[in-house]
């Protein structure tokens, strides 16, 4: 099992880096540039970056799957292509949301209603399908208690809908500043693999999924770190966002992501508070600008402007630190 998951992380890994070489050059003949918000004032420069990066580890964790994950599908385990697809029905949502704005030259692209009822079609597909399977269950295991709260069937599905459709988009917000998604997701995927490998055979599918994530990851933050040669895009933190909901659910374990997803969490909740109280107030600001990784770079409450490489390991390494805080509240619940 360990020995398909270090293939797993060292093919998406070798993939994405090689790949890139050929790709960000193409996207840059194609003009395929990300327009920057106007109130963003200090990232201006970044105008004209390729975007659509998210493309490179979404095919590195597709080849993974079909080529280390082959054996597992012959034997009837389709865990990891169910995540896999449902990661990749998020990441069109997001592709398309991408070439639109490359359409139109402006940082809008599909409407957000539009967007939402998309994800919650697709988060009340994915759930019908992992529950008519038996891969998940209407009850909810709490980490760190090892206790289950049953639910009723309708009540678990609007939760399900839910926490998927709020993870995919807590990410895609966390996506504002060079590797930053990419950086932050690392830890949680990590998780996973941990994960697998703690809880025995069983899970092994959906490690080779996560340990892929690992490997794409790492490849392409060679592109995303600061300066960045290219933008994820939509097109990839709709995917990241998709394939950690994913995750979480066919593990069995959603409410883990009050801890592990902690930096997403603080990211939509700064944007959230922003909004509501700029309305309540009628123009007044908690932050200096949501979400809170643009409040720290103009040097909100401290009066330190951070760089957005402090800030990739700032938020890097407190993703990592509530990662390993989140496996010892579960590891223990399969034990070998």
């Amino acid at each position: 099992m360990t020995i398909k998951l270090i293939t797993s992380f060292v093919l998406a890994f070798l993939f994405v880096s090689a790949f890139g070489k050929y790709y960000v050059p193409w996207l840059r003949r194609q003009k395929a540039g990300q327009q920057i918000k106007s109130q963003v004032d200090w990232h201006k420069s970044k105008a004209g970056t390729p975007t659509m990066g998210g493309v490179m580890f979404i095919l590195g964790a597709i080849l993974v799957c079909l080529t280390v994950g082959a054996d597992g599908m012959l034997h009837g385990r389709f865990e990891h292509i169910f995540v896999l697809l449902f990661a990749c029905v998020f990441g069109l949502i997001g592709f398309l949301d991408d070439w639109e704005k490359l359409k139109k030259k402006e940082n809008m692209g599909l409407s957000s209603r539009s967007k939402f009822l998309l994800q919650l079609a697709a988060a009340l597909v994915f759930i019908l399908i992992m529950r008519q399977i038996g891969f998940v269950h209407p009850h909810l295991y709490v980490p760190f208690s090892h206790r289950v709260v049953y639910m009723p069937e309708w009540l678990y599905l609007v939760f399900a809908v839910f926490v998927i459709v709020g993870t995919v988009n807590a990410v895609n917000i966390t996506d504002g500043v060079d590797g930053l998604a990419t950086g932050t997701s690392l830890p949680v995927f990590l998780f996973f693999v941990a994960v697998s490998i703690a809880w025995g055979r069983r899970y092994q599918e959906l490690g080779i999924f996560a340990s892929a994530m690992v490997g794409g990851l790492c490849g392409f933050l060679i592109y995303n770190f600061n300066p960045a040669k290219c933008f994820m895009g939509d097109t990839g933190s709709l995917f990241l966002g998709g394939a950690i909901a994913a995750l979480a659910f066919a593990y069995d374990m959603p409410l883990v992501l009050i801890t592990l997803g902690f930096v997403f969490i603080i990211e939509t909740l700064s944007d959230i508070i922003q909004v509501g109280y700029f309305k309540l107030s009628h123009g007044k600001r908690v932050f200096k600008m949501a979400p809170f990784h643009h409040h720290l770079e103009m040097g909100g409450w401290t009066g330190k402007k951070w760089k957005e490489k402090e800030l990739f390991f700032l938020f890097t390494g407190i993703s990592l630190v509530m990662a390993i805080i989140s496996f010892i509240g579960v590891y223990q619940r399969y034990p070998y």
